[in-house]
């Protein structure tokens, strides 16, 4: 039987989390599943800022293009990177059961957010997070960083910067939780929407029947409605991964019957100013509750925060 091949970006943080998703459908389907590596526009240009290069979708496109010419079977991605516009010919076969979604600060010294000195240099590639930094500490010195998590963790250690923002998902999947100094709560930094998740994509024509009935099993349900709510909201504020939007949904059993719970924030870029509303309703209408909290965040002043920075951050 020929083996399942499963399409990856060609970072270790990448193919670590195609590998989990790769190790899963092994134990699931009894076969041979096996990495393919493809180069996106994000990783091979380092140097230009993402909101430069297209920011949504630059790690992205060339995977699913392999997928679409038959060069793998599924495709690995992280959730956070992927457009919330549909995929021509794809679909989202699985979202596993998601990691902690929290933001951290991985900083010298072991110090804190709030230990960090004032004009402390802090890196982050997120507008998001740049935003959110500033609105809590308005006296650091926020700067624009690239790189896959072991240069940015070499630039804190290397004394070129105090600290960075990473998520802790990331730094789970590493092994490289020892980094962390501080784990950021959501009330203090919302994630971005679908932090902490993995999408599993498959072409929308998929005749491998055992492959498709492992990837029904590989799926989550409160995760996927989590993300599908935290997505939606996203997509109704027309706002990509290089806007300053943050999002956190939660599923709970209420009367038997699952609810998602869904807080969404927008913070002008220099972090003065910020709207933020929560709304909840049965996880069965989690796009729904997302384009809700959305119509909610553009009555109370979103439109006016959501343009792209100019300082070069973008996720």
């Amino acid at each position: 039987m020929t083996a399942v091949r499963v399409a990856t970006r060609g970072s270790l943080l990448a193919r670590t989390q195609s590998g989990l998703v790769a190790d899963a459908l092994r134990q699931r389907l009894d076969r041979e599943v096996e990495l393919v590596e493809v180069r996106t526009q994000g990783d091979a240009d380092q140097r230009t800022p993402l909101a430069q290069l297209g920011g949504t979708g630059v790690f992205v496109v060339a995977v699913r293009e392999a997928l679409l010419r038959g060069e793998a079977d599924v495709a690995v991605h992280s959730l956070k990177d992927l457009p919330t516009a549909p995929a021509p010919g794809l679909r989202l076969a699985a979202v596993p059961e998601r990691e902690d979604v929290r933001d951290v600060i991985c900083a010298r010294d072991g110090a804190s957010l709030a230990e960090l000195p004032a004009g402390a240099r802090v890196g982050t590639g997120s507008p998001r997070r740049a935003a959110q930094l500033r609105a809590l500490r308005p006296d650091l010195d926020v700067v624009p960083v690239r790189g896959n998590v072991d240069t940015r963790l070499r630039k804190v250690s290397e004394g070129e910067l105090d600290a960075v923002v990473l998520a802790r998902a990331g730094l789970a999947r590493l092994g490289r939780l020892d980094a962390v100094t501080e784990v950021l709560e959501p009330d203090q930094m919302l994630p971005a929407p679908g932090q902490g998740a993995l999408a599993v994509e498959c072409r929308d024509v998929e005749d491998d029947a055992a492959l498709l009935d492992a990837l029904r099993h590989l799926d989550d349900d409160a995760s996927r409605a989590a993300v599908v709510a935290e997505r939606s909201l996203l997509a109704a504020l027309e706002a990509g991964c290089s806007a300053p939007v943050g999002a956190h949904a939660t599923v709970t059993s209420e009367d038997g019957a699952p609810v998602v719970h869904l807080t969404g924030s927008v913070v002008s870029d220099d972090g003065r100013t910020q709207v933020r509303e929560s709304a909840s309703g049965p996880a069965v209408d989690a796009e729904r509750v997302g384009r809700d909290l959305a119509s909610a965040l553009l009555a109370a002043g979103a439109p006016g925060l959501l343009s792209v920075p100019s300082n070069g951050i973008a996720p």
